[in-house]
């Protein structure tokens, strides 16, 4: 296990802390997991008229190159349910790679960091809670700076139900 990369999970369909919980749990045998945030219930983003997601971040280690981690990750999600649907929309679950060690990638099918990390709250705070000091490759700033300018209104800690 060689790199160390930064996942975020997110779902809004089902039941969804399971859906979090059953993400997690699959991520073995190909990547280690590390740190786990807490869970964080947010509203939909993009598209409105949908139900709230729960949001976690994962730091993990693999030994996965970027463009194979993504088709597991993509792999994984269609296993775990994830049905087609339009851009953010409603999902049962998804998997995205924020960070991959300090590695800066721009080629199709995949960017990292993420290109909207830092514009994300749902993203930034359960990241911040694991990473704070963690430096975005591209903007040099810590993740605990790029929250500063983030609207955090609604984003709570999921206490479960």
């Amino acid at each position: 296990m060689d790199h160390v990369v930064y996942l975020a999970l997110g779902s809004n369909l089902g039941n969804r802390l399971a859906n979090l919980k059953n993400a997690i749990s699959n991520l073995t045998p190909q990547m280690d997991v590390e740190e786990k945030s807490p869970v964080y219930e947010t509203p939909p983003w993009g598209h409105d008229d949908q139900p709230a997601f729960l949001n976690q971040v994962v730091k993990v280690e693999t030994y996965m190159q970027p463009e194979a981690l993504l088709g597991h990750l993509k792999r994984l999600e269609v296993v775990l349910g994830r049905k087609p649907t339009f851009q953010n929309g409603p999902r049962v679950i998804d998997l995205d790679i924020l960070f991959y060690d300090d590695l800066v990638l721009d080629s199709p099918p995949l960017v990292v960091p993420h290109p909207r990390l830092h514009q994300r709250a749902f993203v930034l705070v359960p990241l911040n809670d694991i990473a704070s000091d963690l430096v975005h490759p591209v903007l040099n700033r810590p993740i605990s700076e790029l929250l500063l300018d983030v609207d955090r209104l609604n984003i709570n800690e999921y206490k479960g139900k």
